[in-house]
């Protein structure tokens, strides 16, 4: 019997008979593609992982650790989604850890959690929608830049940079973020539902708040970090392995022995430009909330 307890005690506890684990995932980036120097998020970069951390053998819960400024409301409510019909299934709770940020699309897909922890220095909220272009037809006609431009469609050169702002263009985009607003709020107030405090003009300005506030105004639901609440909810001996995408070594060290790899590096060497504005588009996003 002594053996047997000694051994048993050299065991991970997830592999012990009712040992809690509660499996963690971190959701970190700006939403919508990635490139090699923007890091982000997407459903099918994240499908995978989230999959196997709600398989997650005697798991009681799933974490999410959500460090996010936004980005596309298509890919944030398709994680969140995903996120939502993983719990239903496996019938977890899902407990959200916001660390610098969980703003815009990040708030959306931290309300797939069940609960809400935050940092009193975590930055929460911006429920809201932004679009911008620029105007450079002063510019273009300043150093005798001639613009040809050719369309099948009435609206097809809708914002064009290079023409004259025309007010019914601003008019629909502006009625087509009202939608998409409006297809947020629905998703807030689904999930928070009654924990929401506050006028709605203030909760759905835009507007966004540090932890303390946040919490004031039903957005989270309590200052908690993760190791400290899953140790208050499931003991001190919970297991919490972090679930993450798998490296792909085998397939690395395949393309390279095919040659693909230097491919690879030809690509993006060629897209360099392009990935170089990604990231300064990526550091823009993260700078609005002081980051």
């Amino acid at each position: 019997m002594i053996k047997s307890n000694f051994l048993m005690r050299l065991l991970p506890a997830r592999f012990v008979r009712n040992a809690a684990v509660v499996p963690v995932v971190r959701l970190s980036g700006v939403i919508g593609a990635a490139t090699p120097l923007r890091p982000g998020l997407s459903l099918a970069g994240v499908a995978k992982t989230l999959e196997r951390a709600f398989a997650t053998k005697n798991a009681k819960a799933v974490a999410l650790v959500i460090n996010s400024p936004g980005g596309s409301p298509v890919q944030s409510r398709q994680i969140y989604l995903r996120i939502r019909a993983l719990a239903d299934e496996k019938k977890l709770p899902v407990l959200v850890f916001v660390e610098d940020v969980a703003a815009s699309g990040g708030y959306m897909i931290a309300c797939a959690g069940d609960e809400i922890f935050v940092d009193p220095s975590s930055i929460v909220g911006s429920i809201g929608v932004v679009g911008g272009t620029f105007g450079f037809t002063e510019l273009i006609r300043k150093i005798g830049v001639e613009r040809r431009l050719y369309t099948a469609g009435e609206h097809k050169a809708t914002l064009d940079p290079f023409l004259p702002e025309n007010p019914d263009d601003v008019a629909r985009i502006k009625a087509l973020q009202r939608e998409i607003h409006a297809i947020f709020i629905a998703l807030v107030k689904g999930s928070r539902g009654a924990r929401l405090k506050g006028a709605e003009d203030a909760l759905f300005s835009g507007e966004y708040w540090a932890g303390e506030s946040s919490i004031a105004l039903g957005l989270a639901d309590a200052v908690g970090d993760l190791r400290s609440v899953l140790r208050a909810r499931f003991g001190d001996k919970v297991q919490t392995p972090v679930i993450s995408q798998p490296t792909g070594l085998l397939s690395g060290l395949l393309g390279r022995k095919s040659g693909a790899g230097s491919q690879l590096a030809l690509d993006g060497l060629s897209g360099l430009p392009e990935q170089l504005i990604s990231a300064m588009e990526t550091r823009a996003i993260w700078a609005k909330y002081g980051f």
